[in-house]
């Protein structure tokens, strides 16, 4: 059975898909992906992501300079930033956040930057796609500074206790890959917990790639082994994830302005 599927995140600019991009996504269709959010994590990494959108009526863009080069989010790469995100095939700010799993960037510079694009999001009525890493509290207390219109936490790997605290301010949580692993008792926990109406699915392709494909490159045509290990979880069927999650992405990212009226 071909589900209808929606990947909310993953990086089709990255250079591991250079030799075989319009492929990739046509196995993903063939999978049943009707829908894909790229990614940005830098400017030029935005750029590619929003020509990208423009090439391809299924894929969408989010713009961000990710945590992990926070330095880079000067007030000037901010207002060029500012720009792209008013391109009308991006959805959201993102990802953006904090890691405090590798400090490639100061903390300080992180939050600094966290907000800046808070801010972005905000102005433009965006949500904003989260990447949070042994910092679950921090983003959570900047996030109360001022909520954007919709905020989704990326590869959540937080608690029940995070999650509830999360879903609390109105937060989608998005899984991926971890969710196959025999060992991530704690995410699929999570999976078990999350309201229907709150739960997205993604690849994080190239990265985080399901069983049996560990040690290799992700794709976004694997996002039905994730559906699968969601519907295990929840004790659903995968029609029901499947169902669920695209409706959902579909809400978040506003996609009803893009259909065709006739």
């Amino acid at each position: 059975m071909i589900l209808n599927l929606f990947d909310s995140h993953l990086h089709l600019d990255d250079g591991a898909f250079d030799p075989d991009r319009e492929a990739v996504l046509d196995r993903a269709r063939a999978a049943g992906v009707g829908g894909f959010v790229t990614i940005g994590t830098s400017l030029a990494s935005s750029r590619r992501a929003v020509t990208l959108a423009e090439q391809h009526k299924d894929v969408f863009a989010a713009v961000a300079i990710h945590p992990h080069d926070a330095g880079d989010a000067t007030p000037e790469a901010m207002r060029e930033l500012a720009a792209l995100a008013r391109h009308p095939r991006v959805v959201a700010v993102g990802e953006t956040g904090l890691d405090y799993y590798r400090t490639f960037a100061p903390r300080e510079a992180q939050a600094s930057a966290f907000r800046a694009h808070l801010d972005l999001a905000r102005e433009l009525n965006l949500p904003v796609i989260i990447h949070s890493r042994d910092a679950h509290q921090d983003v959570l207390r900047i996030l109360d500074e001022g909520t954007p219109s919709g905020v989704v936490m990326h590869c959540f790997s937080g608690s029940i206790e995070v999650a509830r605290s999360c879903l609390d301010r109105n937060c989608y949580l998005g899984l991926g890959g971890p969710l196959t692993y025999r060992n991530a008792r704690r995410t699929q926990e999570v999976a078990r917990f999350v309201p229907p109406d709150r739960l997205l699915l993604e690849t994080d392709a190239p990265y985080l790639p399901p069983e049996p494909h560990r040690g290799r490159r992700n794709e976004p045509a694997h996002l039905p082994l994730m559906v699968w290990a969601a519907a295990h979880a929840r004790g659903v069927s995968a029609g029901t994830v499947a169902e669920t999650t695209t409706s959902n992405a579909r809400a978040v990212f506003n996609l009803a302005r893009f259909v065709a009226r006739p």
